[in-house]
């Protein structure tokens, strides 16, 4: 095994199964991370263990059920076909699969990068635009489980991508599949995050200050607000789309002091407006997911109706696509 490169494709994970337990179990991991809830360590274990979790794992579990299908969820087949498709492009390499949160584990992975002699290691965090609750996170647990095994070659961590002129044009094609000017507004919606937790990515000036809306540069360039909207910006240029033919915008907020606009809120705005049909893009997630299938193409849509719309349609992730497969196969033959 010696002289060949280990590609760890990490995703955010995914409960076992539907079941309240499992969902409790994958909570109390998840939201235990202080880059996920940056609050002081008591009190974020009082929260979580004591508040949050025991109150959301039973409504979780429901909309888990309403996402799983026949293989189970998708978030995990989907990203083992992607890497069962780079496998098969990459024959000189050996692609693993690794969760932050959940089943295949990064330990394992790692672990088994020791046991079976790789000489280099290269880490692809599965999200598109740099942040501490998802890509540092995953960065972090990486190294850990690399000093508890003491495993000594070469690594490569890929922090973001969206510039990727490979991932735009991904993105594009799954936009090929429908009729863009059929529809009266297309949404950009991206997983929301606190505002300070994205502001501390450049301590001391806020987003206003640097202009994240609107300017992607060297002094915000871990912001992932600045990110979203720059991502925004690759797309609309490539799909040829006017400033009124779109909005930018943040889903799944847990309080006020998260990201803006809110997608609900623009989505009942755009049904109160008139608009009669909507496509929603979720540039954030690579893989269709809690976030995107249920969230946005299930509640968002009913929600969407309720206020007078007719369709809300959710354009589908990269998830294992030809396109985002070749995507991936550049970026790991760049590094390495």
């Amino acid at each position: 095994m010696r002289n060949k490169t280990a590609v760890l494709l990490i995703n955010v994970g995914t409960p076992d199964d539907p079941s309240v337990r499992s969902v409790r179990r994958f909570l109390f991991q998840f939201l235990n991370d202080k880059y996920v809830i940056d609050l002081p360590y008591l009190l974020r274990k009082f929260l979580v263990n004591c508040i949050i979790v025991p109150f959301r794992a039973p409504k979780s579990a429901k909309l888990y059920e309403l996402l799983w299908d026949e293989k189970g969820s998708p978030l995990l087949y989907l990203s083992e076909s992607l890497k069962d498709k780079l496998q098969s492009k990459l024959p000189g390499h050996d692609i693993f699969l690794g969760m932050r949160y959940g089943n295949p584990s990064i330990e394992s992975v790692i672990k088994k990068v020791k046991k079976d002699g790789y000489s280099n290691l290269i880490c692809i965090p599965l999200y598109p635009q740099y942040a501490t609750s998802t890509t540092l996170t995953s960065m972090v647990e990486v190294e850990k489980q690399i000093e508890k095994y003491k495993l000594k070659i070469p690594y490569k961590f890929v922090d973001q991508f969206f510039q990727n002129k490979d991932f735009i044009d991904s993105f594009v094609a799954s936009a090929n599949n429908y009729d863009l000017s059929s529809y009266d507004h297309i949404i950009f919606s991206y997983h929301g995050l606190p505002v300070n937790q994205v502001e501390n990515t450049h301590k001391g000036s806020k987003c206003e200050d640097l202009n994240c809306i609107k300017e992607y540069k060297e002094e915000n360039k871990f912001c992932y607000h600045a990110a979203c909207y720059a991502t925004t910006r690759l797309l609309v240029k490539e799909l040829n789309l006017n400033p009124d033919q779109y909005t930018t915008c943040f889903q799944s907020r847990l309080s006020k002091n998260w990201l803006k606009p809110f997608s609900d809120d623009v989505i009942i705005q755009k049904a109160k407006e008139g608009k009669k049909r909507i496509l929603v893009f979720c540039p954030a997630f690579v893989t269709d997911c809690l976030e995107t299938t249920i969230e946005i193409g299930y509640e968002y849509a009913e929600l969407f109706k309720e206020n007078g719309g007719e369709k809300l349609q959710l354009v589908e992730n990269l998830n294992d696509s030809d396109e985002w497969t070749e995507c991936l196969k550049g970026m790991i033959e760049k590094n390495f």
